[in-house]
Parts: structure tokens; sequence; C-alpha cells
């Protein structure tokens, strides 16, 4: 089997942050920092810039990037990945990572961690996570992931779960990723399955997989990230690129 298809969902009219694959980070558009991070992982047998937009689309062939022109009416970046795979007549077991456009200091570890573990033909579906550190437990914009004894997703929540009765009773808490795998046939039925109430309640699209029985492997990663979602995050993201870089 081939090794995985990295593809970089780059939706241009985000509504909190418009053009935002495209704003400088560190001198270069945030979305060739997320390409360069997958070419370094070295585990990838193509990496894929998937957009709806021209602009987008430019820009990464000016750096070298193979782009795939997705719909406008995609409604998320799964959607976005399972139109690539239909394109490139991606089937069966071929493994798909949906690496996320707004990441540009995402660790290439951790994106070769998430690729090994499909080495294992018994997963379908797999994210990573990282421990939780005590002050993001009340946080909602951290996710939080509860694990089986075989670290396997049971749920995701942006509350501060699990629950713990007995303070002499600790337990690993992990936050969660925003990386996915998948198996093509199990990415080309999850961008078939209808909205859970659960998704919607939590408003986590992981969510829909656990809810119609997919089973998420979940992975172990200390490497930290630094999501761009508004114009504000710009420096977080070039702090974290700087971290990433010294600790090279």
């Amino acid at each position: 089997m081939s090794a995985p298809v990295a593809v970089i969902p780059a939706r241009f009219a985000a509504s909190r942050f418009p053009g935002k694959p495209l704003t400088p980070i560190a001198g270069k558009p945030m979305v060739q920092h997320v390409y360069e991070r997958c070419v370094e992982a070295g585990c990838f047998s193509q990496v894929i810039i998937a957009t709806d937009d021209a602009r987008i689309e430019a820009a990464a062939r000016s750096f070298g990037a193979t782009c795939v022109m997705t719909s406008p009416s995609c409604a998320s970046g799964t959607d976005r990945v399972a139109e690539v795979a239909t394109a490139l007549g991606l089937l069966g077991d071929a493994v798909l990572i949906n690496v996320q456009g707004d990441e540009p200091a995402v660790h290439p570890g951790s994106l070769a961690t998430l690729a090994k573990t499909f080495d294992d033909p018994a997963v379908d579906m797999a994210t990573l996570v990282r421990p939780l550190r005590e002050d993001e437990r009340p946080n909602p914009n951290v996710v939080k992931v509860v694990l089986d004894e075989a670290r396997n997703a049971l749920y995701f929540s942006r509350a501060d779960l699990p629950f713990q009765r007995d303070p002499g009773a600790p337990v690993p808490r992990f936050a969660h990723l925003g990386l996915y795998g998948y198996r093509a046939r199990v990415l080309l039925r999850l961008a078939t399955l209808p909205p859970t109430a659960l998704e919607k309640t939590e408003s986590l699209e992981q969510l829909r997989a656990l809810g119609h029985g997919i089973r998420i492997a979940c992975r172990v990663t200390e490497h930290s990230t630094q999501a761009v979602d508004r114009p504000e995050d710009v420096p977080l993201a070039e702090a974290a690129l700087t971290r990433l870089f010294e600790g090279r």
C-alpha cells in the first residue's frame, strides 16, 4: 500500500477571517507554511492543497504545490478532502490525512505519528491528542477527549471531562489536535452521513463519526500547535514557528 496523501483544505471565504490561508506569517502565506510542514514530515506520497478559490490556487502553484479545485458548496474540510479522494480515484484502504490549513506551526513529527498509525490495518480513522494543561480545563476552545484503554476516542467535548468525583484519583487528561486521517472508504462514507445531535450541540464535527459508529484511534504527541482563527492569532503563530525552528 502506498504512503498516505496529505490534503490541506484552504477556503478563502472564512466568515471570521476572510482570506486567512493567504495571510502573511513570517513572510510567507500561511498555507505555504502548512504545505512545507507536510513536506518536511517526509511520510506522504503527495501533498495537495484543496481550495475553491483561484487566488489560493495561484499562490499554491507559485510555491510549487499541487492544487485541486473543489466545490464552493463544501460544508467542511472533510467534504473538501473527500472531493480530492474522488478526483484522484483514491478508494478502499488508501489513506488521506486532513491537515488543517490554519496551523502553520504544526510539527512534522506529529504528522508522521498520525500517518504511521495507519500501519495498523485495523485503523480506519485516526487523530492526535496531547496532554491537557491544567489551566486549559475550563476553556471551551480547547477540545477535550476521553480515551478507552486501547487509546480509541470515547467522546470529544468542550466541557471539562472526565468529571473527577474523587480528588485523590487523578486521571490522564488530553486535548484534541484537529488533524485527522481516514481510509478512503471511511472518508467517503463520512461525507455522506447527516450531522448528529451531539455534533450540533458541541459544534464538533468528529462527533459525527463516533455517533455513526466509526472508531477513532488516538495517538499521543507531546507537540502542541497554534491555530490561526482570528487576525490577533497571527503573532502567536509566528512565535510558535520560532519555537519550532529553534527546537530543530
